[in-house]
């Protein structure tokens, strides 16, 4: 059974345009980097979470898989600088875990 993780970031309305400069310079690091994931970048049009959110997605074989991919995140430099960098920005982070039905 494969599972998709969500990771929801809301963000300050006000400071739409400096979050999302930042989020291109993470999208660039996954193209970049063959050990990134490859995951979807989504806004919000019409949902239950504000359109004032992104959501990064990323399917995964298991959820251990899953779990790496954060203990990835929160150990490689890059990832934290860049972050260190967007952190004024946020409002709310949730993580949210999918199994895929394959009926």
């Amino acid at each position: 059974m494969s599972v998709t993780m969500r990771i929801i970031q809301q963000f300050d309305a006000t400071k739409e345009n400096e979050f999302m400069d930042f989020e291109k310079k993470f999208a660039d690091l996954e193209k970049e980097r063959p050990d990134y994931p490859k995951g979807k970048r989504m806004q919000p049009i019409a949902s239950g979470e504000p359109c004032n959110s992104l959501i990064w997605q990323c399917e995964f074989q298991t959820i251990g898989e899953a779990y790496k991919t954060l203990d990835f995140f929160n150990g490689d430099a890059a990832h934290e600088k860049l972050l260190e960098g967007q952190l004024p920005y946020f409002r709310q982070v949730k993580i949210e875990f999918y199994k895929n039905l394959d009926f």
